[in-house]
Order: C-alpha cells, then sequence, then structure tokens
C-alpha cells in the first residue's frame, strides 16, 4: 500500500528568494552552474582529511575547509564565540550554504533575528558516525570518554543552525533518507503557507562518512569510476557532499523587502512504496503516487514540466524504476526533458535534494539546461530517452520538476517556477 502525506494548498505563493551550495561540484552556486555546463568532473579517490579506507571506490568530496568566507564573516556578526571545532563537518557545510543563500536573498542580521525563522534541513547521518574506537572500547567493557557521544548528541544540524544564527522559529531536520532535502523544502513551504514562521532556511546537507561509505560499498550499489546515470554501461553510483540551502519566504514579505523571487516552490509531494528496505519499487509506484499528489498541490495536474530534474543515481534499480514512473505520468515522453545532476555532484544523500532544487531552479531561470554528464550513450531498456551529456537543451517553460528517491521506499517531489 503507498503510504502518504497530505500537503497544503498551494493559493499561497512562497517564494524562492535566496539560494546557496557547496559541494565537490563546486564552492558555490554560479560554480556549481557554471561546471555543469563545461561537464567538469571532481570525482576522486576518498581524500585522507575525511577518512582512511582501503577501499578504491571515488567520490566527490568538498573542500577540506568547508567553511566559506561567507560563513566566516557571517558567524562574526551573529555567533562571535562560535568555534567551527564544536561543531560537524555537515553543520559547516549546512552553515556555507545558508550564508550564500541569506546574503542573494538581502537578509540582514538584525532582520533575521527579529523574524520567526523556521530551519527545515535534511541529513542521512550528519557526519556524527565517525565513532567506531568508542563503540570498539564500550565493547570491550571499557569507559571510553563520552566526548564522542556528547558530540553526537549535539549533531543537530537544525539546531545548531538556530544557535549560530541566534534565530527563533520551528526547527526540524528530516532524516528520510536520499529524499530528505526535498521533502525538508516541502515542510519548510508547507510551514510557511501555513503561517507558522515569516522565513525559512530549507535544503539538505551531509558530510562523507565512512560508515555510509562502507555501507553503499556493501549492498555493491557504488561505481570504481565516475557515475554515468543512464548510461548504458552505467555500473552505480558516486557518494557526494554538500549542501544546498534555499531562502524562502511568502511573496508578500519579499515585496515588502523590495526582493525580486527567483522562482517559487508550487508543489510538493510525497509517497512510501512500502516494497524493499533498499530498492524502489520496480514501476515506481510510490513515485508515481508522489508526483500526482505535486501536481495536484500546485492545482495543474496537467502540467507537462518543462524540465525533470530526477534522482538519476546511476544504479540500474533506480533508474528503470523512474523513468518507468515518469513515463506514466507523463505519456508525452517525447516532450520531455529529463536530466540527474548527480554526475557532477555524486550522490550527496541527504544534501541532493536540495541541490538539484536549486540545479532546477537555475536552469529554469536559464532557459537551458545541460545534459546528464557521465551519459554518453542512453540506455535503450529505460522507458524514456534522459539528455545525455553532450544533449544541451533549451527549455521550453519555466516550470520544472526536482524529485528524489529515498532507501525504505520514499519519495518526494517539488514542482518549481522560475521568475520570468
Amino acid at each position: 500500500m503507498d503510504g502518504r502525506i497530505n500537503t497544503v494548498s498551494s493559493s499561497l505563493p512562497v517564494a524562492v528568494t535566496g539560494v546557496g551550495c557547496l559541494s565537490g561540484g563546486g564552492a558555490d552556486v554560479e560554480r556549481l552552474w557554471r561546471n555543469l555546463g563545461r561537464a567538469v568532473v571532481n570525482c576522486h579517490p576518498v581524500p585522507g582529511y575525511l577518512f582512511n579506507t582501503v577501499l578504491d571506490y571515488p567520490v566527490f568530496a568538498a573542500p577540506a575547509d568547508c567553511f566559506s568566507e561567507r560563513a566566516c564573516r557571517l558567524v562574526v556578526e551573529t555567533s562571535p564565540q562560535f568555534s567551527r571545532e564544536s561543531v560537524s563537518r555537515t553543520v559547516l557545510l549546512a552553515c556555507s550554504a545558508a550564508a550564500e543563500a541569506l546574503i542573494q536573498a538581502g537578509v540582514s542580521v538584525p532582520y533575521l533575528q527579529s523574524v520567526r525563522v523556521g530551519i527545515a534541513l535534511g541529513t542521512t547521518v550528519g557526519c556524527t558516525f565517525h565513532n567506531e574506537e568508542y563503540f570498539s572500547a564500550w565493547q570491550k567493557g571499557l569507559a571510553p570518554d563520552l566526548g564522542p557521544i556528547q558530540f553526537h548528541l549535539a549533531g543537530n544540524v537544525a539546531s545548531a543552525l538556530h544557535r549560530i544564527l541566534g534565530t527563533s522559529g520551528p526547527s526540524a531536520v528530516i532524516n528520510n533518507a536520499c529524499a530528505s532535502g526535498t521533502d525538508a523544502i516541502g515542510v519548510a513551504r508547507n510551514w510557511l503557507a501555513t503561517g507558522q514562521c515569516d522565513i525559512a532556511i530549507a535544503g539538505g546537507a551531509d558530510a562523507l562518512s565512512r560508515v555510509a561509505y562502507n555501507g553503499f560499498a556493501s549492498l555493491m550499489l557504488v561505481d570504481k569510476e565516475a557515475c554515468r546515470p543512464f548510461n548504458k554501461n552505467r555500473q552505480g553510483l558516486n557518494l557526494g557532499e554538500g549542501a544546498g540551502v534555499m531562502v524562502l519566504e511568502r511573496q508578500e514579505s519579499s515585496f515588502s523587502r523590495q526582493v525580486q523571487p527567483l522562482g517559487w516552490v508550487r508543489g510538493y509531494g510525497c509517497a512510501a512504496d512500502a516494497w524493499h528496505p533498499t530498492a524502489p519499487h520496480p514501476e515506481g509506484r510510490g513515485l508515481k503516487a508522489a508526483l500526482r499528489q505535486a501536481l495536484r498541490d500546485c492545482g495543474s495536474e496537467k502540467l507537462v514540466p518543462a524540465l525533470i530534474n530526477a534522482h538519476g543515481t546511476g544504479t540500474k534499480a533506480n533508474d528503470k524504476a523512474e523513468t518507468a514512473a515518469l513515463a506514466a505520468i507523463f505519456p508525452q515522453t517525447e516532450e520531455l526533458v529529463v536530466v540527474s545532476t548527480k554526475g557532477l555532484t555524486g550522490h550527496t544523500l541527504g544534501a541532493a535534494g536540495g541541490i538539484e532544487a536549486i540545479l532546477t531552479l537555475i536552469a529554469l531561470r536559464a532557459g537551458f539546461t545541460p545534459g546528464t554528464v557521465g551519459c554518453l550513450e542512453s540506455d535503450l531498456e529505460l522507458s524514456l530517452r534522459p539528455l545525455i551529456q553532450t544533449d544541451n537543451r533549451q527549455l521550453a517553460g519555466t516550470w520544472g520538476i526536482s524529485q528524489s528517491l529515498a532507501f525504505g521506499g520514499g519519495n518526494a517531489v517539488l514542482v518549481i517556477e522560475a521568475a520570468s
């Protein structure tokens, strides 16, 4: 059976006024977009500043110093006593993305601290699983120092960002595996639509974790080369890390601040497959339900999006199920423009939905999308033909979809409109 969560009508426009990103694909939104157009692939063995491993599966790692200059300047004003050593790498990534988004949105610190700020961030492990030494000692009956446990318990990325920014308002960490970032944007959008906050910081953040890396390797889902979503000879995914954050607010709020929206989150849907712990339903049952829900939510069940940014991990099970679901919902498959951006970023887990929603919005604003990095020859067994790397495309509209499929059968979909 399908599990569904009701969403709020989008009759009240929720505007996107700022975006921020940091990942292996680029240190900010501008560089991320530029590197996507140039098909720049930053996929290498796990760097020593993350963790040590004997495995040879490459990853998309963010820079060693992932606390940007923008973030440094922001926390000097909001939290002068802040020490980056007191928080996880995931929190630093989130803070860097949030700083970029807040600057673009024209949000000053005094304003931010005077209104109700909702912070909804998706993550999977939150970079708090590097505690094997503690666990080993505990198993042996020793009494290890509780520092790792205290650090783990303080790892709530949304609460940490509230502390750093000196803000108050609703807070949520969405832990719905790879759909977490998409769900977080949907949750924040609903907060705004129901008046629970005045402005929201929403998206996802995840640092590379040794536990997640080993887990995906044990499932034999990882490619030893740079991933090739939808490609005929794809072998799996590569993990990545990063953060993608949107500043959301009600449209009248942005206008009162004399800030023009970049676009709007028009619809949100989520549904569960209830099929398998790690594999999607072969026909994309949950994704189809989430797509229908998102289209109803935006008031246009007949919408044919100008762009679909697919989950597109590069695993055969995901790519087949996802394209099957899209072909069922949008039978005019020859009109669909479908891409995956994971050939640029890798699979950033809880951050993926945030990063990919941003790339969807940027492409819609540009009226143009690059093809799928890493896909040079499309798999003819798929139910539709995503754009290959060399097939750049002009877009025929300003509405698009960004979607995520997760372990456990979670599916989340955003309908995004770009401001013209």
